[in-house]
């Protein structure tokens, strides 16, 4: 097995990887992984909150330009909350657990190359040590001590980047989500209820964009991208999509 041949998926909002490249299982690389794994999840759920934010806040402007109840405006966003977390939840959950399958599809073929070409494995591990700075001789007496102590998990940290303790959880995946997309929608439902009905749309608007341009700062930073060109993208969907819905829900609200 080449390391072209590694499982794995590309990034998503749900979704995001949750191992690093791995370093042959030395301590370095394993704080190096949990750290990535760490900022991967923290990555995850502002996206995850930044989705609950604009979604929910688009629904609800939307239907308080076609109407002025509050117990209208609160079921819609009641329903659209639970349906977007429910709905990212259960997204989550079927793409990491397809990662897992990956995952331990892979493990389970190293495991059997161990098993019946050792020697040649051998010789892959040093290879791949080597490829990353060693000497040849040192690249091979590392190899030698790693297969002795545990081969599988050799392999899988430096081949595969795995850590075969560390598996991704799809149950936690779909946690995180459902809380993040939560506490996100949870802004503009209550921005958009408490004030009186002229100031609903004001207000939210105005909460909506703070809270974006703050989601684009921390997702900028945890991407270590330049913040400013994050925000504009994100305040400006966020203005896009109120835009649209308040638009189609005050025509919906005349035309009824």
């Amino acid at each position: 097995m080449t390391e072209d041949e590694a499982p794995g998926r590309p990034p998503t909002r749900a979704h995001i990887e949750a191992h690093g490249s791995g370093s042959g299982g030395a301590g370095g690389g394993s704080q190096s992984a949990e750290i990535s794994t760490r900022l991967n999840w923290l990555r995850a759920g502002v996206l995850g909150a930044n989705d609950g934010i604009i979604s929910t806040a688009g629904l609800v402007v939307g239907v308080a330009g076609a109407t002025t109840s509050r117990s209208v405006i609160f079921a819609a966003g009641i329903a659209g909350l639970l349906a977007g977390a429910l709905s990212m939840a259960a997204g989550e959950y079927v793409s990491v657990s397809s990662q897992r399958d990956s995952e331990r599809a892979a493990l389970d073929l190293e495991r059997r190359e161990l098993a019946e070409e050792p020697e040649a494995e051998l010789d892959e591990l040093t290879d791949m040590l080597a490829a990353r700075g060693l000497s040849r001789d040192l690249a091979r007496e590392a190899a030698e001590q790693l297969t002795e102590r545990d081969a599988l998990r050799a392999h899988a940290r430096v081949e595969l980047g795995i850590n075969p303790d560390e598996l991704a959880n799809p149950w936690h995946a779909a946690l995180a989500s459902l809380v993040a997309f939560t506490v996100g929608a949870l802004l503009p439902l209550l921005a958009i209820i408490l004030p009186g009905p002229s100031a609903r749309v004001p207000v939210t608007v105005v909460a909506v964009l703070v809270a974006l341009t703050l989601c684009g700062v921390v997702s900028a930073r945890l991407g270590r991208a330049p913040a400013g060109r994050a925000v504009l993208r994100n305040v400006g969907g966020g203005a896009l999509a109120m835009a649209v819905t308040y638009a189609v829900g005050t025509w919906l609200g005349a035309a009824g």
